[in-house]
């Protein structure tokens, strides 16, 4: 029993997350009770809430009664917004909603930042504060800002349900690390309760064992490397530190996308469609269709609720790229808090403003497979380059990371680097292959892994299993996302 209890209790070093072995266990164990419950509607959602709270529990411990509190002042800001007719308290109940949020996230999220730049320009004797920030504060903020937004705009009507709400914001599936679903697109589906089909099923199981595969092999094994060259920049060449940027690269993606694909994979198991998130980001041919192709619910988040509101595209040029770049400057700060990140949203925001500028004339250049090949280089390396502002810790960091990429680089290196870290580039070039392989043949594998005898299923899942154990890490790595 003490065991159990110690299991059941939360860890504030063993969170909870999808590559869990406890979750697993737990999921198997609410799955058939689910399905059983399934069709009564009420049962079935208490049931969720339940695992989904306790699931946030052992994620961030009592912080979770904040989500709960969080849920039901929204819920009601939004029936008092629909119900009321005078345009002047409508407008006071959304900004009280908004203040109440955001203040609780920029509690959490950057009151030491705050602090530690306030001693850097005053002085003072600063002393961080030992504060946990609650796993997922930032996507559930945004989806329940999302919700209230668009009842005030009318956009969609409230729901009277609070336990309806409530499902919606604690949702497990997207609880950790997103994808930010909108309440537009998921209350329908949960007003509906329909059965989940056999497609969505084993087109469920499919994502998420790409999304072990992707995380718990891939992600987890090359961070290893990258880890200890973005640690100690200096003591490696120019050549190592390009291939601890291009493994972060990937990491980063393979990370973050492996969660989205667990998330939407089980979401698809439990019946319930909850999108796309990544779409092949490091195909793209301009920084644009990078974000269009990156962290899509975010992507689209901002735009319509930080870009869209602040004016869009709709006053002009100049105040178009001040509207860009301010967005992409909050997201650069949403991701964390610190100047780099800053530095990284600075540099998208700056790249899709001089994308924007010179696209009548890039309009006017052949489409040739040289040029494509061109601007996909082009893209690529700024995305790469900026990706070690992400990364770093310090701009110290950054700047010897770069400098020493453009200073001491040599391919005399390249023979010592095959012979001694032969696994990772195996693994780093089957990963950036698997990237590049066309999206029609990754849906034929799925179609074809959804027909196939449960046999057939039973090997590949052994397979998959034996692989994570095979280049699994000493310890459970967090999702990077989570910290965001």
């Amino acid at each position: 029993m003490t065991q159990l209890l110690s299991l059941l209790t939360f860890n504030r070093d063993e969170p909870m997350l999808f590559t869990s072995t406890l979750f697993w266990v737990l999921f198997l164990i609410f799955l058939p009770i689910y399905a059983l419950i399934k069709s009564k509607r009420t049962k079935m959602m208490a049931f969720v809430i339940a695992f989904s709270l306790f699931f946030f529990y052992k994620s961030s411990g009592w912080f979770f009664l904040l989500l709960v509190a969080t849920s039901f002042i929204d819920w009601w800001v939004a029936q008092f917004i629909e119900s009321s007719k005078n345009r002047m308290e409508r407008r006071i109940a959304l900004t009280v909603s908004l203040v109440l949020s955001l203040s609780v996230l920029l509690f959490f999220k950057y009151s030491n930042f705050v602090m530690f730049n306030l001693e850097a320009l005053i002085g003072g004797n600063f002393q961080p504060l030992d504060l946990i920030l609650p796993v997922g504060i930032s996507f559930y903020t945004f989806r329940t800002i999302s919700y209230v937004v668009d009842v005030y705009k009318g956009k969609i009507q409230p729901t009277d349900d609070y336990i309806d709400y409530l499902f919606f914001l604690s949702y497990f599936p997207c609880l950790v690390a997103g994808p930010i679903v909108r309440a537009s697109e998921f209350m329908p589906q949960l007003q509906d309760n329909k059965p989940a089909t056999r497609e969505m099923i084993y087109g469920g199981l499919w994502l998420v064992m790409l999304g072990i595969l992707k995380k718990a092999v891939f992600a987890d094994y090359i961070a290893q490397y990258n880890d200890i060259a973005f640690g100690n920049p200096a003591g490696y060449t120019g050549f190592e530190l390009l291939m601890a940027v291009l493994g972060y690269t990937m990491q980063i993606y393979c990370d973050f996308s492996g969660y989205s694909d667990m998330a939407i994979g089980l979401g698809s198991i439990m019946g319930f469609n909850l999108g796309i998130n990544f779409n092949y980001p490091y195909r793209s041919l301009n920084v644009t269709e990078f974000w269009r192709r990156w962290h899509i619910t975010l992507s689209t988040w901002l735009r319509d609720y930080v870009y869209i509101p602040l004016g869009g595209n709709r006053k002009g040029e100049a105040r178009r790229y001040f509207n860009l770049m301010v967005t992409m400057l909050l997201g650069g700060l949403w991701h964390g808090a610190a100047w780099t990140f800053v530095v990284w949203g600075a540099g998208h925001g700056i790249a899709l403003c001089i994308h924007k500028l010179s696209k009548p004339w890039l309009d006017r250049i052949e489409s040739t497979p040289f040029t494509r090949f061109v601007s996909w280089l082009m893209t690529f390396s700024l995305v790469a380059l900026l990706w070690v502002f992400f990364r770093a810790s310090t701009f110290h960091v950054a700047g010897q990371v770069i400098s020493g990429i453009f200073t001491d680089f040599e391919w005399a290196y390249l023979p010592v680097f095959l012979e001694r870290r032969m696994t990772w580039c195996i693994m780093l070039t089957i990963i950036y292959g698997l990237h590049f392989v066309p999206t029609r043949i990754w849906d034929k594998m799925r179609d074809k892994f959804i027909a196939a005898p449960w046999v057939v299923k039973l090997i590949i899942f052994i397979l998959l299993i034996q692989l994570v154990l095979q280049f699994a890490s000493a310890t459970v790595q967090p999702f990077l996302y989570s910290q965001f």
